[in-house]
């Protein structure tokens, strides 16, 4: 297994040391008193956005994971050594979730990024903590706090600029394997993907990411094929490049199946910006594919761009189209802050 994109786990985090009872007790120091430390802290439960993770695969082999406890206080006056804490590493794009997998904890989106999940118990008091004016030899000390545990949900959405989408065999992992170093798993049957693909396009000396899915068919969102579970991992993108196949039955037909399935899936994915694509257009003679085309145009209310991503054409003009948009997208939300910024410093 490559690619695993949920995974539940469970989390404890360390309980805090006992206090010491103890008596200081040394030649020619016949009063030394309470000398009894408090406990150490327990350690915390954190997860770390790293570089370099695109899978939770990780968490398939390990799913128990637990803060190191307290030490015990000692005497002379002596503190508890605090426990280690325990780090999750997890790939930007990782969602935290309560045990109900609804409630919505934490949303790790760029490397470094930490966040406290579970926190430790706090140490107890010795007895020199409670020396008073009338409590000159206190015997008494507090244990430690226990530390706090819970079972979580990791669920993983990459991050990337662009996401492909369309039916099965619309030639999504050829065009991938076209315009990155990705090597996707292409063959002539359908779901040949199963399981999300990243890849870096380089067009006119520039760079960004593009995410291909597997494919999904009508019904998906009732769970035919492979369901639309994997849509998660479009969310984030700021364009979606639907390909059509221009070698299909019926290309509108093909593109609204898709489009309902956006729209059934919901969280605004039938809301984001779209390039229609009409792709293995090198195996239409040309009235087939002015037909298609045509088909498209009606369906989707845009001009269709036309491509194939095995001969290449075509492949920069999408590619430029899909470029145009991440920018203006970047540019409306560097807008955005900028309004936000004045609000708040008028």
């Amino acid at each position: 297994m490559k690619f695993l994109d949920q995974a539940k786990i469970y989390i404890r985090s360390g309980d805090g040391g006992a206090g010491c009872v103890s008596f200081r007790r040394e030649k020619f120091i016949e009063f030394g008193g309470p000398d009894g430390g408090d406990g150490g802290r327990g350690g915390d439960v954190w997860v770390e956005c790293v570089n370099g993770l695109n899978t939770l695969i990780d968490y398939r082999y390990q799913q128990h994971f637990k803060a190191q406890k307290g030490q015990h206080g000692m005497g002379k006056n002596r503190t508890g050594a605090k426990g280690d804490d325990a780090v999750l590493k997890v790939p930007a794009g990782t969602q935290i979730f309560a045990e109900d997998n609804e409630t919505l904890l934490a949303d790790i989106t760029e490397v470094g990024q930490r966040v406290l999940l579970a926190r430790g118990g706090n140490g107890g008091f010795g007895n020199a903590y409670f020396t008073s004016s009338t409590n000159r030899a206190p015997r008494r000390a507090n244990p430690g706090l226990e530390g706090q545990e819970q079972w979580i949900w990791l669920r993983l959405k990459l991050i990337a600029d662009a996401g492909l989408v369309g039916l099965p065999n619309a030639g999504k992992s050829t065009f991938l394997a076209t315009v990155t170093a990705a090597k996707p798993k292409i063959a002539d049957y359908p779901f040949t993907t199963l399981h999300p693909n990243l890849g870096v396009v380089r067009s006119d000396s520039r760079e960004f990411v593009l995410a291909d899915i597997p494919g999904l068919i009508e019904g998906a969102h009732e769970g035919a094929g492979l369901g639309d579970r994997f849509l998660g991992h479009v969310e984030r993108c700021r364009v979606l490049l639907h390909l059509v196949d221009g070698s299909g039955e019926h290309a509108g037909k093909d593109y609204k199946t898709i489009r309902n399935e956006l729209a059934a899936y919901g969280h605004g994915l039938d809301e984001k910006e779209e390039i229609v694509a009409l792709s293995k257009t090198d195996t239409l003679d040309e009235e087939t594919l002015k037909q298609q085309k045509a088909r498209l145009k009606r369906a989707s209310g845009k001009e269709p761009m036309v491509l194939s991503s095995a001969t290449h054409s075509g492949v920069k003009e999408v590619l430029r189209a899909v470029l145009k948009v991440i920018d203006a997208s970047v540019e409306a939300e560097k807008e955005a802050n900028t309004e936000e910024v004045k609000e708040w410093h008028p």
